[in-house]
């Protein structure tokens, strides 16, 4: 099979060609780039391998260019990095790999291009191309990449115990191509894979969340939590969410499966965002339903609470995985706590007061959390699905009233703290939060108008019963 590159590719491949025989290598693309040609997948880097210096092979291509060209080279790893019309370049000389039980890190030794193509981890990953003149871009396939390309198959090319003992992110990588490319792994890799599943607590949690945030990027991530849940990985990295698995029945009355439930509203959450943390809200959101699940007699199975207890777990989970504890885990947080909140007001008369402090409790981030609760919806009975929406369409249609009316989304109360100390001679006090709080819930409540008139009146009379007085001036 031969390659077809586009006009920069063209141009890359032949400054590679070039340098390489001046220093008398030979030189090779290799791995993901030649994977995602042949699945006709855009490709935005290449790495090349030679028989050599990957290092003197970079900086030989940068001396052909008509423009100098920055060289990053790192020298432990024998790796440089370049960027050539647009796109990212990696050098490295061929090696071979052996690995220590404790560790995935491997001694390496320069190797040929064969012992490059079997320290790969997937058959698909060690596809390499030629660049000499009589087979110019035809594909070097020792381990029928191509086969299992066509097959839709995820396999290594040594035995998978070998090759998830020696690197265990090979498992969650197996995983996590297995649901971008939607291919299948094959049986006796995953077999493996089950079997080696401890190996995983060798890995860093950044390197392991890195794999789940690709999962999770995934335009159906259920398939990748599905594998993570079956094969017992899940259970170890993320244990919160594979608590969720299984229904219990008592007295014929039984509840669903809420992880299946999740990953399903995950799916449903994918096409309309590409906001990662909206997505690990998708996956979160049920998560408290475990420590919260109870059987109650005359009502079946309840889960009291689970949205607060679900939002108060998202910290511990971010923080066992090294995700971000900024604002992008209060973010996450903010929005599953809140989740329930559109779904109560389906179920009553819709007031404006309640509509009000969901605007001001939601914020900037009212959109995002109405999309997580029309993803919420799994039922496969279509008259219920379709009342939902039509209910939660009436939802948003009065989060706009409101909004145009009160401006309430990122609201900022018309009287600050320090006017109320201004006014009443106060230092920073337990009364002057009090006068916020009465000001805030009356506008929020509709007793008053969101204004300054209608606010500074309030605060005078809400502080006569607190036995405060204005200032005399």
């Amino acid at each position: 099979m031969e390659l077809v590159f586009s006009t920069a590719e063209q141009y890359i491949m032949e400054l590679v060609r070039k340098a390489a025989a001046q220093i008398g290598v030979e030189a090779y693309p290799i791995g993901g780039f030649v994977r995602d040609k042949i699945l006709g997948r855009s490709t935005k880097d290449i790495d090349i391998v030679c028989n050599g210096d990957g290092i003197d092979l970079a900086h030989a291509v940068a001396e052909l260019l008509p423009q100098p060209a920055k060289v990053a080279f790192f020298k432990t790893y024998g790796t440089a990095q370049m960027r050539i019309q647009g796109i990212e370049v990696e050098f490295v000389g061929a090696r071979k790999e052996s690995y220590s039980p404790d560790s995935r890190n491997p001694s390496v030794s320069p190797g040929t291009l064969e012992d490059d193509q079997k320290r790969r981890d997937f058959t698909i990953n060690a596809l390499a191309v030629s660049l000499h003149p009589e087979n110019y871009a035809t594909v070097i396939d020792p381990f029928e990449g191509l086969l299992d390309i066509q097959d839709k198959i995820i396999r290594t090319p040594l035995l998978p115990d070998q090759t998830f003992s020696d690197d265990p992110l090979r498992m969650m990588r197996a995983i996590r191509f297995a649901t971008q490319l939607n291919f299948h792994i094959e049986v006796s890799c995953f077999e493996s894979i089950c079997r080696q599943k401890e190996r995983i607590k060798i890995i860093s949690k950044e390197r392991i969340a890195d794999e789940l945030n690709k999962i999770m990027m995934t335009a159906k991530p259920s398939i990748g939590f599905d594998l993570l849940f079956r094969s017992g990985l899940l259970e170890i990295i993320l244990p919160q969410l594979a608590a969720l698995s299984g229904t219990e029945y008592i007295d014929n009355k039984g509840h669903k499966d809420n992880f299946y439930h999740s990953i399903q509203v995950l799916d449903n959450i994918v096409p309309n965002t590409d906001n990662l943390w909206l997505r690990w809200a998708a996956l979160l959101h049920d998560v408290g339903k475990a420590p919260t699940k109870r059987f109650e007699k005359g009502h079946g199975w309840t889960f009291h609470g689970h949205e607060v207890v679900s939002g108060k777990m998202v910290p511990k989970i971010f923080g066992s995985l090294k995700l971000p504890l900024n604002e992008k885990m209060l973010y996450t947080r903010k929005i599953i706590e809140l989740h329930h909140r559109p779904v109560a007001l389906t179920k009553e008369n819709i007031t404006d007061s309640a509509i009000r402090r969901l605007l001001f409790d939601a914020g900037e981030d009212i959109d995002d959390l109405m999309t997580l609760c029309e993803a919420d919806i799994t039922s496969k009975n279509a008259q219920k699905v379709k009342k939902f929406l039509e209910n939660f369409e009436l939802v948003r249609q009065k989060l706009k009233e409101i909004e145009e009316k009160d401006k309430i989304r990122n609201w900022q109360p018309p009287i600050s703290g320090e006017e109320i100390m201004e006014t009443f001679g106060l230092s920073p006090s337990r009364e002057v939060g009090q006068i916020k709080t009465a000001i805030r819930e009356a506008i929020l409540d509709g007793v008053i108008l969101n204004n300054y008139e209608a606010a500074r009146s309030y605060m005078l009379t809400f502080a006569e019963s607190l036995s405060l007085k204005p200032q005399n001036k």
